[in-house]
C-alpha cells in the first residue's frame, strides 16, 4: 500500500494511509480562517462527551474535526463561549485583586491614635 504505515500486535494489525490523512488534514487546516477556532465536541466510544465547547489553535482543531471528535461550534455557541470565557476572567481578575488587597487593623482605643497622634505622657 503506497504511503501507508502499519502498526502489528499481537491480536491484529492496523494499517493507515498516512499520505491521505495528512493531505485532508491539511485541507481542514485551510477551510478554518481564525487562528484559534470554537469547537463542539462530539459524542466518543471511549467516553467523551457531546457538546463540550473549547477553544483550540487551527491545526489541533483541523486534526479533532478529521478524527470525528468535535466540530465546529455554531455562532450561538460560540457566542455564548466567549461570554462563559469573559465572565470567568472578570472573575479570576477580581479574586486576584482581593487577594492584593491589604488591611490594617488598629486597636479600638484612643482615637488620637488613630490619627497618628501620640498622647502626652
Amino acid at each position: 500500500m503506497d504511503g501507508a504505515a502499519c502498526v502489528v500486535w499481537e491480536i491484529g494489525s492496523y494499517c493507515m494511509n498516512l499520505r491521505g490523512y495528512y493531505q485532508k488534514l491539511r485541507e481542514v487546516e485551510r477551510s478554518l480562517v481564525a487562528p484559534f477556532i470554537v469547537l463542539a465536541s462530539q459524542e466518543t466510544p471511549d467516553g467523551g462527551r457531546e457538546g463540550t465547547l473549547t477553544e483550540a489553535p487551527r491545526l489541533i482543531a483541523a486534526k479533532m474535526i478529521l478524527e470525528g471528535r468535535a466540530l465546529v461550534a455554531t455562532e450561538e455557541q460560540v457566542r455564548a463561549f466567549q461570554e462563559a470565557k469573559a465572565e470567568a476572567k472578570r472573575v479570576a481578575d477580581q479574586e486576584a485583586a482581593l487577594s492584593r488587597m491589604q488591611v490594617t487593623i488598629v486597636p479600638a482605643g484612643d482615637p488620637r491614635a488613630v490619627r497618628g497622634v501620640r498622647p502626652k505622657e
